[in-house]
């Protein structure tokens, strides 16, 4: 990819879920969006997420040039591909299937462009294996839903270039993405690992009687969770440790830590216990869809993140820009 390329057109392979929220997104910050899948019925799934989301992504305020007309569907994929400057692949998750997916998508995409992948568990080392321009591919995983949650995490595979790294990190930095880089590629990058250490612990503590799954869920989002939204555990840490900070924290309080650290639990996870999550959670819901659910959880989230924004914006120490907060024009 050419350095300062200007990104104009992006192209969205696979429009499920995770594709179909980048796409807004992309849309929402004014670029030209054309998507690619060859599922029955999926450019009429992919507008109706996007008008769906344009209401949620018009609060915070669009870019200039902002529009869902500037979004496009094909069910050929090498018409998607042969003019974009920037491609977000959204396939599933098999690695043979990525491997080819990949090769392909490589063969037909201008050299100069950028090629990532939302993936959440195949490494890019695997992805780029049949690749004949290895050099440009990438992850760029997402926190869903992507045109809600800022965080993207930039992970290279053994033949990334790190110029590759530098212009993914800047691109989505530039869009309002919260863009961490992962210096080893790891099954599940970092934000699911960290979501997976804690419900080891959530379900040892179920399984022990110790609380419900409603009392589980209430410790961490009327706990933990409110400090987590505005930073994160080990600046906690250095709040914890009082007027002496992270300093005194390691020096006083680490080894108590430790000691809890040993005695946390490895749940047997059988029928019943996945039985007992999935009543406590159907309790919790409460007669909400999923889709009602996620309604709620995308309106507050966005409230939360314009609060972050507006308190930063007031005088407050710099905070990089989120997604909810912007009206940038398109770079890279």
């Amino acid at each position: 990819m050419t350095k300062n390329k200007q990104i104009q057109n992006i192209a969205i392979v696979g429009t499920g879920v995770i594709g179909a929220s980048w796409a807004a997104l992309y849309l929402a910050r004014g670029f030209n969006v054309i998507a690619t899948d060859p599922a029955p019925n999926a450019e009429a799934n992919l507008r109706k997420y996007v008008d769906e989301a344009w209401t949620l992504l018009s609060d915070p305020g669009l870019s200039p040039g902002a529009s869902r007309d500037r979004l496009a569907f094909t069910a050929d994929m090498k018409q998607a591909l042969f003019k974009a400057d920037f491609v977000q692949e959204n396939g599933p998750e098999r690695p043979d299937f990525k491997m080819k997916l990949f090769a392909d998508m490589d063969a037909v995409t201008p050299l100069d462009s950028l090629i990532a992948s939302s993936s959440s568990g195949i490494t890019p080392s695997v992805m780029q294996s049949k690749c004949t321009h290895p050099e440009r591919i990438l992850v760029g995983h997402p926190f869903n839903p992507p045109h809600v949650i800022p965080l993207v995490e930039v992970v290279g595979g053994a033949k990334t270039s790190p110029e590759a790294i530098q212009q993914a990190m800047a691109f989505y930095t530039s869009i309002g993405k919260k863009a961490i880089h992962l210096r080893k590629e790891l099954p599940g990058h970092v934000a699911n690992r960290l979501q997976a250490a804690l419900y080891r612990e959530i379900l040892y503590l179920i399984e022990q009687g110790v609380l419900s799954v409603e009392e589980a869920d209430a410790a961490v989002c009327y706990g933990p969770g409110l400090r987590w939204g505005v930073m994160g555990q080990s600046l906690q840490w250095h709040l914890g440790g009082g007027a002496g900070g992270i300093k005194h924290f390691m020096e006083h309080l680490m080894d108590p830590l430790q000691g809890m650290m040993k005695a946390l639990g490895n749940p047997n996870i059988t029928p019943e216990l996945k039985q007992t999550v999935i009543d406590g959670v159907l309790r919790e819901a409460g007669g909400r869809s999923v889709d009602q659910l996620a309604q709620e959880e995308n309106a507050v989230l966005m409230g939360l993140l314009k609060l972050r924004n507006q308190y930063y914006e007031h005088g407050a120490q710099s905070e990089p820009t989120t997604a909810s907060g912007l009206k940038q024009a398109r770079s890279a």
